[in-house]
């Protein structure tokens, strides 16, 4: 939810107990069953689903990776972090976006070329996301970047 008060604009989040997914898919000591996997992907996927086609206003995330996918204390998964979140009107196919967002590793190909953007980015990084789910790393590892 929101509060606007003033010059006061608070929002509010439900609480994740369980914290984010990267937290699960990457710790060595922690490890998600099959059926929990599945049910985080479907989860997001359904999310997506969501922004993409069933609000009032199509909503372009531009940053999903496993930092932005929380966990209830069922894990049931919910994206978050809608920092870098752009609009999207009905009547556009894709919004031209001048600065490159979103984090290495899950970024879309389509930001390296100049096209605009649309869903399909937020898709190319699920589908990221999907993969690490589904083997319990990480796909790109950064600690060998010099």
């Amino acid at each position: 939810g929101m509060c606007v008060e003033g010059p006061h604009r608070i929002l509010v989040y439900e609480f994740m107990p369980n914290g984010s997914l990267d937290k699960w898919l990457f710790a060595s000591d922690r490890k998600l069953d099959w059926k929990t996997r599945y049910s985080i992907a479907l989860d997001t996927a359904r999310g997506l689903a969501y922004l993409h086609g069933d609000s009032r206003r199509g909503i372009l995330h531009l940053d999903v990776k496993p930092q932005n996918i929380l966990l209830d204390e069922n894990f049931m998964a919910k994206v978050s972090d809608f920092g870098m979140a752009r609009s999207l009107k009905r009547d556009l196919e894709s919004r031209v976006v001048t600065r490159v967002r979103g984090t290495p590793g899950y970024m879309a190909p389509e930001w390296f070329t100049g096209w605009g953007i649309t869903y399909k980015a937020d898709v190319f990084s699920y589908g990221m996301v999907l993969l690490e789910i589904i083997r319990g790393s990480k796909n790109v590892d950064h600690s060998q970047d010099s």
